[in-house]
């Protein structure tokens, strides 16, 4: 329809030059518009002199102007318009015909793939129109451009694809060749997650233009697909974690679906968590949260997976793979408490059944008097709390329970800063008569690191009456933040939980922990007697570690009042301290940005390495040892990253299929700092089963970027005429005439007939 009215392309007005070729200057263009204008204004006025008032409204005008425009548009004929381009030259240029080959190509929709419709449109002319100006050169697109003989040798069975390397290595490739245009036929899955800068860059400096040919639907019926799982890579042994699992879905609103974790490192595939959930809208993304326990020490393979509903267009889309290593490494949590307390009792009860979790205290029981328990030496904490880095940082986590902050020398505070910040260790502070604001905390240079603005006055600590005597006590309920949090899910079901916590027994005191930081998050919140709503637990991330406030020492209450048998009160608190403790890195610690790497082997492996008092250690010698599936053997030196002092980093290539234990280590010295370990697997052709309907907006974007034009496989007709004008390869400039454009016809007889068919029904003549 276009070509019907403007005669040309859409691409030569794209890329074109507009100009008028007549002889006479364009000022005298524009003089005689006006003068024309004038003289028409001139003779309908003269016309209507005499006439009714009515003829001399604003009807007239509208006569006038299109009188005018009319004239205007005869005289601007008269300079003779048209439009410069640049064209290739026939014979001269060569076409780079692109076919996607991945295995989502041969998803079969509407009788045929995606890939036989391409071959189809190629062959149905399209190709044979092409030839008559062109060479034209196949190729087949997965990870990378081969070119081929025949669109026989289309086999569309490659594990990935890659358009925008494809495109950019094609590019460099073709570099003394004049290639005038690109055509890719693809239904736009690219498994890097789009076209790099670099890619439409390189395509760009050579002017070349990509015509994009989209084949496959641009959403199923009725499919339900994963979108990710965010699970924790690392865990100690019996830890309790939990999988953050996105999916979307189309066509089952309303449905049930099971969503399931098992471990399938062993045979059997253990079933770790189970749940059913109920589908919301079409299109939308929903997140779940199952949890589960994920058992002992070792490398864990986690399968999260919805199970297949009827109908269901792809189920391989379905399931998910995470690793996590296991650690059996016990933490260590100092605990400081400043007066003798149930709180103190009850959280050492309940960590007495965690054996992976071992609490060493320190408890005050008179002036200049203290009480240790869980010390592994007879001089551990024999001068009271540590003064010296190396004494501390032997520690995972911190708690600080109802004690003043006048209890610890400055040195001592710094060094509780030190212990988060630089040590990347877990503090947590407890309510109490002589804690937080009571305790004279918020006048100490720490007031950065907690997760609140603790209040600036005293008297915030509240001991609770005896409800017996009729008086309102303290409760707690789970904030918004907690619904999803490992720490506070009591219960695996979120509705369940959230009742669970509101039937928790009253805390026996409360501390008003002041107002929550911009990065903090309020886990749970207690309702005072006096209906006042307050954060009970917050935690934040400072530095290489974390803080959190609970702001009570009467938690205890949950485990004396609840029925026997209830494990609400040691699971909070066990779930607590592992926060605390079990993220807390060593000298060594190593990571990889994904687990799974999906159809390509490539590895960024990254290492933070620090000294015995955990300052940055630049000048380490580290090395990555990996062992892999079938012999796979590889010693790599990791460098230090510029600017980045203690972080060092490489890159390997994963050669085979199949999982892969990396142990990262340090020395400096001839002595060693410290070592780490990670996991990762290589999986191929699971991407390609992943968001399989046609990415439009990709192919899209890939042709506006570069040029080109986007297609349906039905306008597939005008591509050869389209294609011609470009700036890359062999091209000439050609000027084409614009005067008998079939809609400059059109708007001439417009224009007359509207002016007749208005003076008729107006009565102007």
């Amino acid at each position: 329809m276009f070509e019907f009215f403007f005669k040309y392309p859409r691409s030569v007005y794209a890329r074109g030059q507009f100009s008028l070729l007549g002889a006479w200057p364009k000022w005298m263009l524009v003089a005689l518009i006006l003068v024309a204008a004038a003289g028409l204004a001139w003779l309908i006025r003269s016309r209507l002199a005499d006439a009714a008032p009515v003829l001399r409204s604003w009807r007239v005008w509208v006569i006038w102007g299109l009188q005018t425009l009319l004239a205007s548009l005869i005289l601007f004929l008269l300079w003779q318009p048209a439009i410069t381009v640049a064209e290739l030259k026939p014979q001269q240029n060569i076409i780079a015909v692109l076919v996607d080959d991945s295995k989502s190509m041969a998803i079969s929709e509407d009788g045929s793939t995606r890939q036989a419709q391409a071959v189809n449109a190629l062959q149905n002319g399209v190709l044979d129109n092409l030839n008559r100006s062109f060479q034209t050169r196949l190729y087949r697109v997965d990870d990378l451009p081969a070119r081929i003989d025949s669109l026989k040798d289309l086999q569309p069975n490659k594990p990935s694809t890659r358009i925008g390397d494809s495109l950019r290595q094609l590019s460099e490739e073709t570099s003394d060749l004049p290639i005038g245009a690109v055509v890719l036929l693809s239904d736009g899955e690219d498994n890097t997650g789009g076209v790099s800068a670099d890619a439409i860059s390189a395509l760009r400096a050579r002017h070349i233009p990509v015509h994009t040919v989209g084949f496959g639907r641009e959403r199923s019926a009725h499919d339900v697909e994963l979108d990710d799982a965010v699970v924790a890579p690392r865990a100690l042994a019996d830890s309790r974690l939990a999988a953050k699992i996105t999916f979307h879905q189309r066509g089952y609103a309303g449905t049930k679906i099971n969503l399931t974790v098992r471990d399938v490192t062993s045979s059997q595939g253990k079933m770790l968590a189970s749940r059913p959930v109920t589908l919301g809208p079409d299109g939308n993304l929903q997140t779940e949260t199952l949890m589960f326990d994920i058992g002992g020490a070792g490398a864990k393979t986690l399968q999260i997976a919805a199970a297949p509903l009827p109908n269901e267009e792809n189920t391989a889309n379905n399931t998910l793979t995470r690793l996590v290593n296991v650690g059996s490494e016990k933490r260590r949590i100092l605990y400081v408490e400043g007066e003798p307390r149930w709180e103190y009792k009850f959280i050492r009860q309940a960590e007495e059944d965690d054996r992976m979790v071992q609490i060493v205290s320190i408890d005050r029981t008179s002036e200049n008097k203290f009480y240790r328990q869980g010390i592994s030496d007879p001089k551990e904490l024999a001068d009271g709390f540590p003064a010296r880095p190396e004494d501390l940082f032997v520690y995972q986590g911190l708690i600080i329970g109802s004690v003043e902050a006048g209890y610890f020398t400055p040195v001592q505070q710094d060094l509780i800063r030190q212990f988060v910040d630089r040590r990347g260790g877990g503090l947590l502070l407890l309510g109490g008569q002589f804690a937080l604001a009571d305790g004279g905390w918020n006048a100490t240079n720490l007031i950065d690191l907690f997760p609140t603005t603790l209040p600036l006055q005293a008297g915030t600590f509240h001991r609770e009456a005896d409800p017996r005597n009729g008086t309102t006590h303290t409760t707690a309920e789970l904030a918004p933040a907690g619904v999803d949090s490992i720490i506070t899910r009591l219960v695996d079901d979120p509705a369940a939980n959230a009742a669970k916590w509101k039937k928790l027994p009253y805390l026996m005191d409360y501390e008003d922990p002041g107002t929550p930081k911009p990065g903090a998050a309020v886990l749970a919140n207690m309702i005072t007697p006096e209906g006042r709503t307050l954060p009970l637990l917050i935690t934040e991330s400072f530095g290489r570690g974390r803080t959190a406030i609970m702001a009570t020492g009467g938690s205890w209450r949950w485990q004396m009042s609840s029925p026997l048998g209830d494990t609400a009160h040691d699971l909070f608190w066990q779930q607590l301290l592992r926060w605390v403790a079990s993220d807390t890195p060593g000298h060594v610690s190593a990571s990889v940005p994904a687990q799974v790497l999906l159809d390509n082997g490539s590895l960024a492996l990254t290492a933070d390495v620090r000294d015995q008092q955990y300052n940055p250690a630049p000048d380490a010698k580290v090395e990555a040892h990996i062992l892999g599936p079938s012999g796979v053997s590889a010693l790599v030196e990791m460098t230090p990253v510029p600017d980045s002092p203690g972080q060092f980093q490489a890159a390997w290539s994963a050669p085979k299929v199949g999982a892969y234990l990396t142990e990262v280590t340090a020395q400096r010295a001839g002595k060693e700092l410290g070592r780490d370990v990670l996991t990762f697997q290589r999986m191929d052709g699971v991407a390609e089963n992943f968001h399989t309907e046609q990415n439009r907006d990709l192919l899209e974007r890939l042709a506006t970027q570069t040029g080109g034009q986007y297609w349906k496989p039905a306008d597939l007709g005008k591509l050869a005429a389209s294609i011609p004008f470009s700036e890359a390869g062999v091209t000439m400039r050609e000027t084409r005439d614009l005067w008998d454009l079939p809609l400059v016809f059109l708007v001439l007889l417009l224009l007359r007939f509207s002016e007749w068919w208005l003076r008729r029904k107006w009565g102007i003549v």
